[in-house]
């Protein structure tokens, strides 16, 4: 194997056109310069240089294998530009998965901040529910997580990934303005047993949303009139006076036409948090984690 320094002494000769010139570029000694041509000829196992009382002059095998050489150690600098960009945490590749309803604030804030002061890390956003993107972060295709786990309807993350939980996204009763549950500060659940609602299709096993599995904590099977697995389309079923529904804090982007009020019941609520790997050696991953916790910092503060 060609040893990658004494290709480059071949190199800085050849555009030198002597020794001499390349030992002073390269801070060697005439000798030293001259030793290691001799080595790489022994490793290349032909004549490289052609040696004259007062010149040199390279071979033809010489000068093809200084041009390779030269475009081997633009390889090998350019390999080493990356490496260092990969560990500074002022540059780099982040890829954030997250769920939909946390693309509305949670996430723009945090990247918000975390682009200002690191313009140069290049960001990737996947969007999709959280168990189906945890494989992707033990796997290390994505770098961070932010999931969310509701309370009545828990799920473990794969092995190696870790979740911090961030804070409690409550779920708020939405009803259509002018609904006398919309004028109240908080509502019982079983006081609504007999209203109609609009609810998600549900998880698990049973297959069941959130406010069926609350409702029968509660002793009562709900009304629902139709479902969605999407809170714009609930808030506007709820708008158009089709029934109630719950959706958690930071689903409701829209109030207008409609009114929300909290809501008592068994573990109303669903736990925010964020899923990495520990060992994941991204340089920009512990800075992100602090801005997003900031973050939700301040988004449980105004709850």
């Amino acid at each position: 194997m060609l040893n990658t320094h004494r290709l480059r002494i071949l190199a800085e000769v050849h555009r030198s056109g002597s020794i001499a010139g390349a030992a002073r570029e390269l801070k060697l000694s005439p000798s030293a310069v001259s030793h290691q041509l001799s080595q790489l000829e022994k490793e290349a196992g032909v004549s490289l240089v052609e040696r004259g009382a007062q010149s040199l002059r390279l071979t033809a095998a010489g000068r093809r294998l200084s041009l390779r050489g030269q475009e081997i150690l633009a390889l090998l600098d350019a390999a080493e530009k990356d490496l260092m960009a990969h560990s500074r945490a002022d540059t780099g590749h982040l890829c954030i998965g997250y769920f939909a309803s946390a693309g509305r604030r949670l996430v723009p804030q945090a990247l918000s901040r975390f682009a200002h002061r690191y313009p140069a890390v290049e960001l990737d956003l996947v969007e999709g529910q959280p168990h189906e993107l945890a494989p992707a972060v033990q796997q290390g295709e994505i770098d961070v997580l932010v999931m969310f786990e509701h309370a009545l309807d828990p799920w473990s993350p794969p092995e190696g990934v870790e979740v911090r939980e961030l804070f409690n996204d409550p779920q708020l009763l939405v009803v259509p303005t002018g609904h006398p549950a919309g004028r109240r500060g908080q509502v019982r659940l079983d006081e609504l047993a007999g209203e109609q609602w609009i609810t998600s299709f549900g998880t698990g096993s049973p297959v069941l949303s959130v406010l069926e599995r609350a409702c029968a904590l509660e002793g009562f099977v709900p009304n629902i009139r139709c479902r969605s697995d999407h809170y714009e389309v609930i808030a506007g079923l709820v708008r158009a006076g089709l029934g109630i529904a719950l959706i958690p804090s930071l689903g409701i982007s829209d109030t207008s036409g409609v009114e929300t009020t909290r809501i008592l019941g068994p573990r109303l609520y669903r736990k925010i948090g964020v899923a990495s790997r520990s060992t994941n050696p991204n340089p920009v991953l512990a800075s992100f984690l602090a801005y997003l916790a900031s973050t939700a910092a301040n988004l449980r503060a105004g709850h």
